[in-house]
């Protein structure tokens, strides 16, 4: 039996919606589908009425349910713990951080924090927002790095997570260069994000700005890997909302070009306040610190 199925579980108990579900937990629907069958399969009992729309739980699915959450917690209650034991013993840090800003400003901005705080060891876990969101609220992390923009809601409480702004980006739309001049009359073919990660959501505010190009989606990346849909804008298949970070070098080498406006993205680190041992704090102050020198320097 897989652990992450009884997480699968509680989400699906929470949504009643495969399709909800599987974007909350990061994969795609057919796949939750079958972690929630192998689930059943395990137990030897539907926990689900599926005749129905939104899915209810069985008598069985009500049951089991009270047992998912009490045996979720107290295991991630016990990680907790051991990790905080680890990590005051061997100063470990531990992030949660956008796919993107793991390839495009992390490991720069870590050399200069670890340079700043002095010896320590580091734990990062590239993932959705979602996905970040959930593993910050539920205590096995220390920060959690992310694009911010006004319009698009962080739900972290900031009396329990605050945040500093430790850098900048901005949302760019690119294609290959020398794109067929019917795009201007027809549209240009998308690159798409699955419609619940963070960049899909930036992309959506950018094709609202003024100059912003008229688009019909060609083609739909349930991981929502940036770098894979990078790839596929260099090969020619379209126009895709990119990190700038992330297309710089292409763009100087003349492999993609800008076709709108840029979105001005933050850099936000937020704290998981409960974790307020010493180290984290010092890791803090030194983030605080190069996060007033980067600006200054903007």
């Amino acid at each position: 039996m897989d652990f992450k199925w009884l997480e699968d579980f509680l989400v699906l108990a929470e949504t009643h919606s495969f399709s909800r579900s599987a974007e909350l937990r990061g994969v795609t629907q057919s796949a939750f589908s079958r972690r929630i069958r192998a689930l059943e399969e395990w137990l030897g009992t539907d926990l689900l009425s599926r005749d129905s729309y939104p899915v209810t739980l069985t008598p069985e699915g009500v049951l089991f349910r009270e047992t998912a959450e009490e045996t979720v917690r107290m295991i991630h209650a016990r990680r907790a713990e051991f990790r905080d034991h680890a990590r005051a013993r061997g100063g470990e840090i531990s992030f949660l951080s956008l796919h993107s800003l793991t390839v495009t400003f992390l490991p720069g901005w870590l050399m200069r924090l670890k340079a700043a705080t002095g010896q320590m060891t580091s734990r990062v876990k590239p993932e959705n927002f979602d996905r970040c969101i959930e593993a910050l609220s539920e205590g096995g992390y220390d920060f959690f790095l992310t694009f911010a923009h006004p319009l698009v809601n962080i739900p972290l409480d900031p009396a329990g997570y605050p945040h500093l702004v430790v850098g900048h980006d901005s949302l760019v739309a690119v294609a290959r260069p020398g794109w067929p001049q019917e795009w201007l009359s027809d549209g240009m073919p998308m690159l798409q994000y699955s419609r619940g990660s963070f960049l899909n959501k930036m992309a959506r505010i950018a094709l609202a700005q003024p100059g912003a190009p008229r688009v019909y989606v060609a083609h739909t990346d349930e991981s929502s890997m940036a770098e894979a849909m990078k790839s596929m804008a260099v090969a020619g298949h379209g126009v895709v909302w990119l990190p700038r970070r992330m297309v710089e070098a292409e763009i100087a080498a003349g492999r993609l070009e800008i076709v709108a406006p840029e979105l001005p993205m933050e850099i936000r680190l937020y704290r998981n306040a409960a974790r307020g041992r010493g180290i984290t704090g010092r890791v803090w102050q030194a983030a605080r610190d190069l996060g007033e020198g980067y600006a200054k320097t903007e």
